[in-house]
């Protein structure tokens, strides 16, 4: 029996968008670089945020 990797959107945002008080997104977790490097990241470098904010808890819709 195969495991598949589970579909993920293409980016962790979910439209809860607030660096407020620090670097990192309330909502999706990722680091105010991060999101504005998404678009030019390789799927690898994404995969390694996927895999930080998802250990972290993230991403949260009601923060």
């Amino acid at each position: 029996m195969t495991t598949e990797k589970k579909e993920r959107p293409d980016t962790p945002c979910v439209a809860v968008c607030s660096t407020t008080f620090d670097d990192v997104c309330r909502g999706c977790g990722r680091t105010v670089a991060e999101v504005a490097e998404w678009v030019f990241m390789t799927q690898q470098q994404k995969e390694l945020v996927w895999q930080r904010i998802l250990s972290e808890g993230y991403p949260r819709r009601n923060t």
